[in-house]
């Protein structure tokens, strides 16, 4: 198996909803664009990943929405060398109907009680729900290992939400682990390495905003 010797996250640039939230009102989560903020943010993201990538091949999943394809673009990452594809696995959570504003605001901080893990909005997608979806894109990434010409790098550009849980899985983090840490901020890249142990090892960890508060011995 050609395990990659990196796996790198990155969390899309500003988008217009991070700058404004009554912009749901008008558009469609997935439709927002970055703003200048965020093209700036990913691009300074991608000075870095081509440091660190070098001339070495890089597999590529990200996801469908057009502030993911945006900072991609950003990237500017050799296409000589750059596999892409387009997994909805990786999207964002789904929060349901947006229009009212008011009514989201108000289930937002039901979830802030609740947990970000088990809290599912109305007509939408509990943390839970994301972490399921983001499991079985694991398995088909493992698969992909299995290919002997496979890529020594692989890049996800997805969301901040998506790049917790997808650490969650991979880590078999408690929820007790997951619902303490904070989201990276947009543009924010981590990286996980494979160690001479054979293990892989995150570069940084995510802020943590409080100490875990597990129910019993797997916290």
């Amino acid at each position: 198996m050609a395990r990659p010797r990196r796996i790198i996250l990155v969390r899309h640039g500003e988008s217009a909803g991070n700058a404004d939230d009554t912009v749901y009102e008008r558009e469609p989560d997935h439709a927002l664009a970055l703003t200048e903020t965020g093209w700036a943010q990913a691009t300074d993201v991608g000075e870095r990943l081509r440091e660190v990538l070098g001339q070495e091949r890089v597999s590529v999943y990200v996801s469908p929405y057009r502030r993911t394809h945006e900072t991609l673009q950003a990237f500017r990452l050799d296409p000589e060398l750059v596999r892409v594809r387009e997994e909805p696995r990786l999207r964002e959570q789904d929060w349901g109907n947006w229009q009212d504003r008011d009514d989201v605001r108000l289930q937002k901080a039901y979830r802030d009680a609740y947990g970000h893990f088990f809290y599912r909005f109305a007509q939408g997608e509990s943390g839970a729900d994301v972490y399921d979806r983001v499991g079985a894109f694991l398995e088909s990434l493992y698969r992909s290992f299995e290919a002997p010409d496979h890529p020594p790098n692989v890049l996800l550009v997805t969301h901040g939400l998506t790049m917790r849980l997808f650490c969650m899985r991979w880590f078999h983090w408690s929820v007790a682990e997951f619902e303490s840490l904070s989201n990276p901020g947009n543009g924010e890249m981590r990286m996980l390495v494979l160690g001479e142990d054979g293990k892989y090892a995150l570069d940084r960890p995510f802020e943590r905003w409080r100490e875990p508060e597990p129910y019993g011995v797997t916290g």
